[in-house]
This record gives C-alpha cells, structure tokens and sequence, in this order.
C-alpha cells in the first residue's frame, strides 16, 4: 500500500527540454490557452466549456491535494507553458495512479515536449512515488500520442469500444498501461 499523500512534496522535474513544475496560478496564461484548444480538445475528448474564473480557481487549488499531482510543462529555454500532466486517481491500495497529459496546440505537436514530459513523470512516479502501475486512455484517432506511449514503455491493454462521442461519430478509447516491473526506454525522445 502506497501512502495517501504520496503527492504531497510534489518536486520540480527537469530535462533537457522541458522543466515540470507544480501547476499553480501562474500558469493561467498557458493552461488557458491550451484549453481553448480545439485540436487539444478533440485529442482529449473535453466537451466541457470552461471559464476564466474556473480555471483561475481551479488552478489555485492544486497544492491542495496530495492524492495527485500536477505540472505545468515549460520549455526550457523560455519558461512557455506548453501544457499539463498529471497523475490522478490514485489507488493507494495497489499503488496505482492515472495518467494524463495536454499540450497547448499543434504549434508544439512533434517536438518531444510531450515524450521526455512522460517519460519524466514516470520515473518519479516509480523510482520516487514508489508506484506500481500507470495507466491511461487514448482514443483510437491519436496515433502519434499512442506511438509516445508505447516508446516510453507503456503496453496496450485493451479497447475500450464507442467510448467517446464526437462530432456525430462513436470513437474507440485504447489503454495501455506500465508496470514498475517493465522495461523503460533510458530516452524515447
């Protein structure tokens, strides 16, 4: 059994593109631009409309809770926002934690940003958290987010069939999952 607050000291992660950093107010600019995304919207299967407010309060809130953990991904080189991921709905009982990543828009689509971003919160979420499991959805339409996946380690483990409904057409989700027992890529970007 991993500890319920296993979030709580979320740290600062770095690589050679991106830096993690816990996701506060003062990413607001960046989240919100991604957000109103509608390519980043159809890859994540977000019908949900935001506001300014609510995602102003949203992000207020995130130190708050240490059952889950989420990072605004900047780019090194110039602090930009390019977008989220987060490990949420932990299982504590069996160290087991979901997976989710955003970028801003196709301008940063291809670059890596997304790969070493992954590829980071793995290893803290097995070699620091001391997790067990990962694991996410993909819509059958995002090949290239499932090509990141399966480059850093993650395996396919099933479909999920007319999971999501967009644009008047039923769409397949895919999982895939990794095991702290698995074999990670040293670098998959």
């Amino acid at each position: 059994m991993i500890s319920s607050d296993v979030f709580g000291n979320q740290p600062i992660l770095t690589g050679p593109k991106v830096r993690l950093e816990p996701l506060g107010s003062q990413h607001f600019e960046g989240i919100w631009r991604m957000l109103a995304d509608p390519e980043g919207a159809r890859l994540t299967g977000t019908h949900q409309q935001f506001t300014e407010d609510g995602v102003r309060r949203w992000l207020a809130t995130r130190q708050d809770h240490d059952d889950r953990a989420d990072w605004a991904i900047l780019r090194r080189d110039d602090n930009t926002v390019l977008g989220e991921v987060v490990l949420n709905e932990l299982d504590e009982y069996n160290a087991s934690v979901s997976f989710r990543i955003s970028l801003v828009g196709p301008e940063v689509f291809g670059r890596g940003y997304g790969t070493e971003a992954t590829q980071l919160v793995l290893d803290y979420a097995f070699d620091v958290a001391g997790l067990h499991r990962v694991h996410l959805e993909v819509y059958d339409f995002n090949p290239r987010a499932q090509r990141v996946y399966e480059n850093c380690g993650f395996t396919r483990e099933g479909v999920q069939r007319e999971a999501l409904h967009w644009n008047g057409q039923w769409q397949d989700a895919i999982t895939m999952a990794i095991l702290s027992t698995d074999p990670r890529p040293a670098t998959a970007s």
